[in-house]
Formats: structure tokens, C-alpha cells, sequence
């Protein structure tokens, strides 16, 4: 095994009992690698499990996590480490937002058995009709269940849920720390959205949510059903 790169120190945030987003991070990179080791360790084996097996939790990747490389270069990382689930982004070549561009890069994860389960973040700072139905239409033609919404206003909210209810697509609201207009952190999406659809919910980013200075175990658990997804 090629010998781990250290990781740089914490960024400077100073927070009780909390890991800096780096170093979060960074821990994320050592199971990330734990992952692809394990794929040498069943391989002798003769027994590597396959990746949904045996576990009550679907394991997936952001796309956004390999924006600096293309389109059949992820998907060859998703088969080194053995994660079937992504969230796709419009960045590269991963999920275009043009119609013809976007079915050739369905055509290619499903040669490679990769199941979209959510798209984004994606951008909603307009409280148009227009601009949210291509959105809606973008991840129906692609088959997605969950949008991760990154910056919609909470004005916006009633609008969205009229799509949401029409397309049966879950709303999960990024979360994205203290510099966030609105949403430092799920408690802020879990107060906008109470009292919605139950498809308009979460999405707990864990390293910015305790850069908010929230616990993230009590966030999970105040968000109950209304946690659509995580990263």
C-alpha cells in the first residue's frame, strides 16, 4: 500500500469538542482509503461483499468530490472503491444540464451500474415558474429522487413545493455554515420548511454544520424524516 500523505492542521477554527472542516475532511480521505485497501483484502479473500450487502445504509459519493476529473475517470475511482450511489453535479462532464449531453452521461453510468441517487447542489436563486421547472426536468429525465438545493431564499420555499408535490422529487437543503445567507445549519432548513411537504427536508453537510457550532447528532435526530441525505 502507498504510504498516506499527511494531512495539513487544522484551519484556525476554534470550536469546543468540534474538528476543524479540514481535518474532517481529511479523516474522510483515510476511509475513503480504507475502502480502496479493502478491495485488495477481499480480493485474496474471495469474498468481497458487494456494496449494498449486509448494511442498512446506502453508501455514496458527491461528484463534486472529483470535479477536477472527468467523467469516465469517476467512474472508474467509483469501481475502485466499490460505491454504486452518486450525487451528481453539473460540473465537467458529470450530469450536463443540456438534454442531449445529460443522456450521454446516463447512458454511461448505467454501463457502469452507478445509480444517481440525488443531483447537485443546484442553484435556485430565481422565484420563477421557468427557471424551477428546467431544474425539476433536468433531474426527472434523469431518473433522481432527491435535489440538494444549495442557496434557494426562504421566500422561495412555497414556490418550490408546488414542483416538488408535481414531480414527486424530495427538496434537501444544503446547509453551508456560518458564511451562509440562510442556511448556517440544518435548524435554520428544519424551521423554513416546517409545516411543508414532507418531501421538502435536509441535506446535513457534517463538516459545516459543526462549523455552525451545532451538535450534529442532535441535528440528525431533530431532523427525523426530513433527513433527505447528508455529505
Amino acid at each position: 500500500m502507498s504510504k498516506m500523505r499527511q494531512c495539513p492542521p487544522g484551519d484556525g477554527i476554534q470550536m469546543k469538542n468540534i474538528f476543524s472542516r479540514r481535518n474532517f475532511v481529511c479523516s474522510g480521505a483515510l476511509v475513503a482509503a480504507t475502502f480502496a485497501a479493502s478491495k485488495e483484502v477481499f480480493a485474496v479473500a474471495g469474498e468481497r461483499p458487494s456494496a449494498q450487502e449486509g448494511s442498512p445504509f446506502r453508501l455514496g459519493l458527491a461528484s463534486y468530490t472529483f470535479r477536477n476529473f472527468t467523467r469516465p475517470q469517476m467512474v472508474g475511482f467509483l469501481k475502485q472503491l466499490n460505491v454504486l450511489e452518486l450525487n451528481a453535479k453539473d460540473v465537467k462532464d458529470h450530469l450536463p444540464a443540456d438534454a442531449r449531453e445529460e443522456a450521454a452521461a446516463l447512458a454511461d453510468y448505467a454501463a457502469a451500474d452507478t445509480k444517481l441517487h440525488a443531483a447537485g447542489t443546484i442553484n435556485f436563486q430565481k422565484d420563477e415558474d421557468a427557471d424551477i421547472r428546467s431544474k425539476f426536468e433536468y433531474c426527472k429525465r434523469a431518473g433522481i429522487g432527491v435535489i440538494v438545493a444549495g442557496d434557494p431564499a426562504p421566500q422561495t420555499l412555497p414556490r418550490i413545493e408546488k414542483f416538488v408535490k408535481e414531480y414527486d422529487i424530495r427538496f434537501a437543503i444544503h446547509n453551508h455554515g456560518p458564511e451562509d445567507t440562510f442556511w448556517h445549519s440544518p435548524l435554520d432548513v428544519l424551521k423554513a420548511v416546517k409545516g411543508m411537504n414532507p418531501r421538502m427536508g435536509c441535506c446535513i453537510d457534517v463538516g459545516h454544520t459543526a462549523r455552525a457550532g451545532t451538535d450534529v447528532v442532535q441535528a440528525i435526530h431533530a431532523a427525523g424524516p426530513r433527513l433527505l441525505t447528508y455529505t
